[in-house]
């Protein structure tokens, strides 16, 4: 082995629809490949195939390089392959295509954002499926620090193979504060995710730290749709800076809250009422809302507890957040159900716009609903709740019934 050459570099998960590769690079002989599947009876020659093709790519020529596969796509491979190629030879990240012109939507609905651990391929696969407003490819809390650097590799590919259908693609980056953060910047904004989830947000400058990194690569790689802002606050100190967070740059969409990291800060348990944190949670509300961008809420940590969490969803709502964060697809549909408006509420908002559509027709500024006058915050809350009914596809009627 070359004496500038690193020894043998071990990456992967010995997990369904994913691989352990061992790289060892050497001084000459081309490429010793050992491969063990187990669907190697199906496609033993395509994953061979796959291995070889991505060495070449990375510009690996000798090596001795052996694969236990458990099942991984293509793009999983791929990932893994270029992860030690890295380590151990020092190659070049791999050359993918930049995106073109992707939109990216400000305002759309973000009843729930899935969490998804970025070191678990199988996850992702079909994730699409699930339903989710959003789903975030996690490289924080979900991943340990041993794992991180495959990790991020792991999520670049996903955003550049898989189709994630509907759901908004939110990738959370490990806090700027750590080794981790630009890191995950420089492998992930070329794939151009449409948000980052930035945690531990306690002050503007956290999120402008991201901003600078984010708008260099931009640049860099002539990304043409800036990449979209959701920072996190967990903590009494995020709390207290919440509308400076929130007004930090004009990228952000949503401002969210972390119950379990928060409760953590004030040294306290987290309680399925959530006593503890209902203050800060209003001042997150009020500071979005004052910000003119959407407020999340925090997970709801018990998927067993479907009561309770239908509970948390409507007192989420009434409190004035647009969405909950979702550790698992279960809790999808009852929060999605919870968020959306009743029957009873949206009869009577088509009544209260229907009366204001009257008093125009009769040139009256005075809207009447039977004997009862309507102020014009009830109209605006009518015509929002019809607008949500439209979003969430249970009203179907003419667009002319939202005119204000």
């Amino acid at each position: 082995m070359n004496d500038g050459l690193s020894p043998t570099v071990r990456i992967g998960r010995d997990e369904k629809s994913d691989l352990i590769v061992e790289l060892t690079p050497l001084d000459t002989g081309g490429i010793e490949l050992h491969l063990t599947s187990t669907v190697q009876a199906l496609f033993g020659k395509l994953i061979i195939q796959t291995v070889r093709g991505a060495l070449a790519s990375l510009g690996v020529v000798n090596a001795r390089v052996v694969v236990s596969d458990k099942g991984a796509l293509d793009w999983v491979i791929r990932a893994r392959l270029e992860g030690a190629a890295r380590m151990a030879c020092g190659v070049s990240s791999w050359e993918m295509p930049v995106p073109g012109r992707v939109e990216k939507v400000r305002d759309r609905l973000r009843r729930t954002r899935l969490y998804l651990p970025g070191n678990n391929p199988d996850l992702m696969l079909n994730a699409s499926l699930f339903g989710a407003d959003c789903l975030i490819l996690d490289l924080e809390d979900s991943v340990a620090p041993p794992d991180k650097y495959a990790a991020r590799l792991l999520v670049k590919h996903a955003l550049a193979t898989l189709d994630f259908g509907a759901s908004e693609r939110i990738v959370r980056i490990n806090p700027m504060s750590t080794p981790f953060g630009a890191a995950d910047l420089e492998e992930i904004v070329p794939a151009a995710p449409d948000t980052l989830l930035i945690p531990k947000c306690e002050t503007a400058r956290d999120v402008v730290a991201v901003e600078e990194v984010v708008a260099a690569l931009e640049k860099k790689f002539g990304i043409q749709q800036p990449l979209l802002f959701m920072p996190l606050i967990e903590s009494a100190k995020g709390v207290m800076h919440a509308l400076e967070v929130a007004t930090a740059s004009p990228r952000t969409i949503a401002l969210c809250f972390g119950a379990e990291d928060f409760t953590a800060d004030l040294g306290v348990e987290r309680t399925v009422d959530g006593r503890e944190h209902f203050v800060a949670r209003s001042l997150i509300v009020l500071a979005a809302k004052a910000a003119g961008i959407q407020a999340i809420d925090t997970v709801f940590s018990d998927v067993q507890d479907m009561d309770g969490l239908v509970a948390s969803a409507r007192e989420a709502m009434a409190m004035g957040f647009d969405g909950k964060g979702v550790i698992h697809p279960a809790q999808i549909k009852p929060i999605h159900a919870a968020f959306s408006p009743t029957p009873e509420q949206i009869e009577k908002a088509k009544l209260i716009v229907q009366a204001l559509q009257d008093a125009k027709a009769k040139g009256s500024g005075v809207v009447a609903l039977g004997t009862k006058m309507v102020d014009a915050p009830v109209v605006a809350r009518a015509q929002k709740t019809l607008a949500r009914a439209r979003a969430y596809g249970i009203l179907q009627e003419d667009a002319n019934t939202l005119e204000s």
